[in-house]
């Protein structure tokens, strides 16, 4: 089942959500919504490999916002830390967003049930758009879960700080990939 609002609210009051910061504006029927940071990442090279770490370079949204175009991918974060336990965090964009052809995320709005960290979103766009620092550009909202579970306690972008590329390489490090 999805949380409501109040579910939200009251999860939060009891410390199986947090969002920092916290706005009570921001709070949805069933969702709460999340603000882009002004930083941004590109990957450098034109051709990406999964098996390697690729190189990225930092981009700040100026006050005036910044033109990004389709073709290219932009890595953002959220403005909000978030960490959640016993429920499954879920991210979509807004629909407000999504009618300009802006993408928040490809592949990556499911969370793991105690993920604690800043969100990296998955930006691209299906015609130039401008775009702004500290818009409400995505939403999570939880699924409450039943069963035993265990929690996201350590892993690649587990308690992150800031905006994280892919880590996919770091599987075929592993020696236990089944590649």
């Amino acid at each position: 089942m999805i949380l409501t609002g109040r579910q939200i609210l009251e999860a939060k009051d009891q410390g199986r959500i947090r969002i920092d910061p916290w706005s009570d504006a921001q709070l949805n029927p069933n969702s709460y919504n999340l603000r882009l940071a002004e930083d941004l990442a590109v990957y450098t090279g034109a051709e990406l490999d999964m098996a390697q770490p690729n190189g990225i370079e930092f981009l700040k949204i100026p006050a005036e916002g910044l033109v990004i175009r389709p073709g290219k991918l932009y890595l953002g974060r959220t403005q909000e830390y978030t960490e959640t336990h016993g429920m499954v965090p879920m991210l979509e964009g807004r629909s407000s967003v999504g009618r300009l052809g802006l993408f928040v995320h490809v592949t990556a709005g499911f969370g793991d049930i105690g993920f604690c960290g800043y969100w990296t979103l998955e930006i691209s766009c299906v015609q130039p758009v401008r775009i702004y620092a500290g818009v409400g550009i995505c939403q999570i909202f939880y699924h409450s879960i039943s069963g035993e579970y265990d929690s996201y306690e350590t892993g690649k972008y587990q308690r992150n700080s800031g905006i994280q590329p892919s880590m996919l390489w770091k599987d075929f490090a592993r020696d236990d990939n089944p590649r």
